[in-house]
C-alpha cells in the first residue's frame, strides 16, 4: 500500500547561488549530519534510482542545468522535514535563492506531476513549518527557522509555477 502523502515540500540546499553541486554531495552533507536510509530500502530501490547513495534525505534534487536526481524512492520515508517525513515528500533545488530558468522548468514539470498523483497534498516550503509563534495563522518572515527554499512557494503557485522575479539566476 502506497504511503499517504499531505505534503509536497520544496527546499534548497543552501549552497552558493550558481554553484555546482550534486546529488551526491547532498548526500555526503545529510551522511555528515546523521541521516541515513536502510539497507532494505537502498538495496531494493537501486534498480529504480539508479544509485545507492546511503543517506541523501530529499526524493529529488534539480541541479542548476535542470536535472531531475531522484533521491530516497517516493515510498521511502525521507529526512527533509523533521517531525513530518512520514506523510511528505521531498524536492531540493541547488542554490540558496536564486534559480536558473531550467531549474524552474523542471520543478514546474515535477510538482505537477505530483499534483496529480497526490491531489490532496499541500505544496509548502521547508520555512513554512516553521511554528506560527504569535498565533496569527500566518508565518511570518521573523518566525522562519530556515528561509528554505528561499522564495515564497504561495506566490510562485498563485503566478502560475513562473520563475519569481528576483529568484531567476543572472537578474531579472
Amino acid at each position: 500500500m502506497p504511503r499517504t502523502i499531505t505534503d509536497i515540500v520544496i527546499h534548497c540546499a543552501a549552497t552558493p547561488n550558481g554553484k555546482l553541486v550534486t546529488r551526491e554531495q547532498i548526500d555526503a552533507m545529510h551522511r555528515q549530519r546523521g541521516f541515513q536510509r536502510q539497507l532494505a530500502a537502498i538495496t531494493r530501490y537501486q534498480p529504480v534510482l539508479q544509485h545507492t547513495l546511503p543517506s541523501i534525505g530529499y526524493h529529488w534534487v534539480i541541479e542548476l542545468g535542470g536535472q531531475l536526481k531522484p533521491g530516497r524512492h517516493p515510498e521511502e520515508i525521507g529526512a527533509h522535514v523533521q517531525g513530518s517525513n512520514a506523510k511528505s515528500l521531498g524536492i531540493c533545488l541547488i542554490g540558496t535563492d536564486s534559480f536558473s530558468l531550467e531549474q524552474w522548468a523542471t520543478l514546474k514539470v515535477l510538482v505537477s506531476n505530483l499534483r496529480q498523483n497526490n491531489p490532496a497534498a499541500r505544496i509548502r516550503g521547508h520555512r513554512d513549518f516553521s511554528p506560527d509563534l504569535d498565533g496569527d495563522g500566518v508565518i511570518e518572515r521573523h518566525e522562519w527557522l530556515k528561509i528554505c527554499p528561499g522564495f515564497d512557494v504561495k506566490s510562485w503557485l498563485d503566478g502560475g509555477m513562473k520563475p519569481l522575479a528576483g529568484h531567476l539566476q543572472g537578474g531579472v
